[in-house]
């Protein structure tokens, strides 16, 4: 089994910062993508950033944080990080990771994390 554990979420004050954390572990033979996405109440879950796992990593990131959120990742811990700058309250909701790749059996996964919630006070 695959399984994501997720970390950093909180409460700040607009304007201020917040590094998200997600720990791929388990029954893992590659990691292709890993990103994050989040909700906030009343709305649909929505893209905020992925980035590639493979030689070249292309990371892409939703117009809304390009220039404020920064994704970055650790190939060799299966870990990727969310640093997230000049948060503003429309930031606000529960910051999901995913990942997709292989298992140790050769199956695709794709997986999501329980969620962790981001606050911003303005």
């Amino acid at each position: 089994q695959v399984q994501l554990v997720e970390s950093g979420g909180g409460l700040v004050q607009a304007g201020g910062s917040l590094r998200l954390s997600c720990v791929a572990s388990g029954s893992i033979f590659r990691v292709n993508l890993m990103g994050w996405y989040r909700q906030a109440p009343g709305k649909q879950r929505e893209l905020v950033a992925t980035a590639g796992f493979t030689s070249g990593g292309i990371t892409n990131y939703a117009d809304s944080v390009k220039g404020r959120f920064t994704i970055s990742r650790d190939s060799a811990k299966s870990t990727v990080y969310l640093q997230m700058n000049s948060l503003k309250p429309e930031d606000a909701a529960v910051y999901y990771c995913t990942a997709v790749g292989e298992d140790s059996a050769r199956r695709n996964f794709g997986r999501w994390g329980q969620g962790t919630p981001v606050n911003v006070s303005s």
